[in-house]
């Protein structure tokens, strides 16, 4: 997202790369054979919309932020795999190898780890959500419960949390059932029926017998530890089993468009309605890049693009919750300027630091928290808020559709967009250093026009349907003269420019363009040609600071697969979109970036613009349930 970057005019060539090619590989292999180090987006998630923890294939806890998406990472081992990271682990003894899963159509997560002897032990992770009392019940909780497989295996529990992005060792003190972790901050406390002794002094022992483990607020249980966790689990399997069971999925790829669904629900905020774009900081877009970034805030952008694929899949409840935090931004801002990005309570300044202690991913620093991105002009963001609200002026579902008081305040959103419609600003891209007047930013302002021209009808104003049109098609105009560059036969990223930039692809999305015009195409043939390493696509061809984007940009790959689909070129999309579920990780999950010749993850993960991608190719290219029942 946030990255500096320079103005240089290059002469473009083509990728070396540019031709699609599709791996047949397995996806969901089962078994890990390795000891991955806490380095690795070899990741599962586990949530419950108020925060998340993620696993890896050894049923490490590496990253669990607390109280929420945005504080204090309480395990960080993903940042700092020395040993001074903090982390959560059941280490078996003579470990041979790991298998892990979701429970189907969950966020449950199972891992079981193997020794020499084939003796082992499941792991069940989960973080509670149910239904209790006429509400959603979502402790900060992390249970986990540990089942002997086979045999009479040994086990060390390895609970180290830290406080203050891990320079605060917390104090321990105990009791018959459970250990407290006593910080500045905030207080942990380990509820569990397993030996106290072993715990602390990191003992192994034989697991004979099943044991449970909560950990959350320094709060006694109502009822026995594993009483507790054996209910939780169960509440919260029925919960997700019902809320997938009410997705309107595409008859193909049904796994990978749950999987994502769930993740992207797991990506709400649900105290405020806010929507993260990733649960992390800092895992770099390449390796040694320095593009590391603070991703677990609600950017306006991001989070329309989840609620739209959610949508798509019948899921209004994202959708329901975000209005009510879009409609404080909108209020709050009165028609005048509306930041990127904010904290997921509504927070507007999100200062910027480098955290020199800490080592980074994979050692690679530096790691940051905030995100300068606040300060940033990106005039696309008003498209983006009316985009993401116009559903509930039409939909019959919801239980409060919008209607003309909330207009009236987009109405002053529009205003705004067409106000900077044609003024330099930072772009989707947040280029720090470079001010341009983006063609996606325009394009955004357009769409805010046509969409409260379209919400004007629906209400039965014909003036201000008339008004918002008028301007509708003055941006529209400008946008396919201005951005159009001969030379290139291409739409470029700014008016008058001819640097070539993925987020043109979205003029088909929004409506602006047909996709059988023929400078559409012609710009999709010129963006395979510079901007594709085989079937991936980069954001951009211009260098920036750090020269030229080594990885790919999965949502435009994903831009890429719908636009190939909509021109006609079907066969080609199916196998890009192949690829792409290929480059996911063994439980269905994707980062950032992809990069095009290890076909390693990097980048911020989960990030929900990737799992978005997915859901959208998946509606997109899938055969119609007609064609089998």
């Amino acid at each position: 997202m946030s990255q500096p970057s320079t103005d240089p005019q290059q002469e473009p060539q083509p990728s070396p790369h540019s031709q699609s090619q599709h791996s047949e590989q397995p996806h969901l292999a089962a078994q890990a054979h390795d000891n991955p180090s806490t380095s690795s987006l070899d990741l599962g998630v586990i949530g419950n919309c108020a925060f998340s923890a993620l696993v890896d294939k050894m049923g490490r806890i590496v990253w669990c932020c607390l109280p929420r998406f945005d504080g204090d990472p309480v395990f960080n081992a993903l940042l700092d795999p020395s040993d001074n990271g903090s982390l959560w682990a059941f280490q078996l003894e003579n470990f041979s190898h790991s298998e892990q899963w979701y429970e189907p159509n969950t966020a449950v997560l199972r891992t079981r780890l193997y020794d020499t002897l084939g003796q082992g032990i499941e792991i069940t992770d989960l973080a509670p959500r149910f239904h209790s009392r006429g509400r959603f019940f979502r402790p900060l909780q992390v249970v986990r419960r540990i089942h002997p497989l086979s045999g009479a295996p040994r086990m060390r529990v390895i609970l180290r949390p830290k406080f203050d992005w891990g320079r605060e060792v917390p104090l321990e003190t105990r009791g018959s059932n459970h250990i407290r972790y006593v910080g500045n901050g905030q207080t942990l406390r380990l509820n569990t029926d397993a030996p106290i002794s072993y715990i602390v002094g990191e003992t192994a022992f034989v697991v004979s017998r099943p044991y449970s483990f909560i950990l959350g607020p320094d709060e006694t249980l109502h009822g026995g530890i594993n009483d507790t966790a054996r209910d939780f689990e169960q509440e919260t399997l029925a919960y997700w089993r019902n809320w997938s069971r009410a997705l309107a999925t595409p008859l193909e790829w049904q796994d990978a468009v749950i999987r994502a669904a769930i993740t992207l629900k797991l990506s709400v905020y649900e105290d405020t309605g806010a929507i993260i774009a990733a649960m992390t900081t800092s895992v770099p877009e390449a390796p040694g890049s320095q593009r590391n970034w603070d991703y677990r805030y609600c950017w306006l952008r991001d989070a329309f693009f989840v609620v739209r694929a959610l949508n798509s899949l019948s899921e209004l409840g994202t959708m329901e919750d975000y209005l009510r935090w879009l409609t404080n931004v909108v209020v709050r801002s009165g028609g005048g300027h509306v930041q990127p990005l904010y904290g997921i309570g509504l927070e507007e300044a999100l200062p910027e630091q480098n955290l020199d202690h800490l080592p980074g991913y994979r050692n690679y620093p530096p790691v940051r928290v905030g995100n300068q991105a606040y300060e940033h002009f990106q005039h696309d963001v008003y498209g983006n808020i009316v985009l993401g609200a116009a559903q509930a002026f039409h939909d019959m579902r919801l239980h409060h559709r919008a209607g003309a008081e909330h207009f009236q305040h987009l109405e002053a959103v529009g205003e705004r967009a067409y106000e900077v419609y044609d003024q330099p600003d930072a772009g989707m891209w947040e280029l720090r250093t470079r001010s341009r007047i983006h063609t996606s930013s325009a394009l955004m302002s357009w769409a805010a026009c046509d969409r409260l021209a379209k919400i004007a009808a629906r209400l039965d104003l014909a003036e201000r349907q008339q008004y918002w049109r008028a301007r509708a098609e003055e941006i529209g105009e400008r946008i396919l003269t201005e951005a159009w560059n001969e030379q290139r036969q291409a739409y470029a990223e700014s008016f008058g420019g001819r640097d070539l930039d993925a987020s043109v692809l979205l003029m088909v999305e929004v409506g602006l363009i047909a996709p059988t015009d023929q400078r559409f195409i012609s710009t999709v043939d010129a963006l395979e040609k510079y901007l594709c390493d085989g079937p991936y696509m980069r954001r951009y061809e211009a260098p920036d600071d750090f020269g030229r984007p080594e990885t790919a940009f999965n949502i435009c790959t994903f831009w890429r697969i719908d636009a190939l689909a909509r021109i006609g070129r079907k066969e080609q999309a199916r196998a890009i979109f192949n690829d792409m579920l290929d480059a996911r990780n063994h439980l269905g999950l994707l980062s950032e970036d992809t990069h095009p010749v290890t076909r390693e993850m990097w980048g911020n993960f989960p990030q929900t613009y990737s799992m978005v991608g997915i859901i959208n190719c998946a509606m997109r290219l899938s055969a119609s349930w007609e064609a089998v029942i």
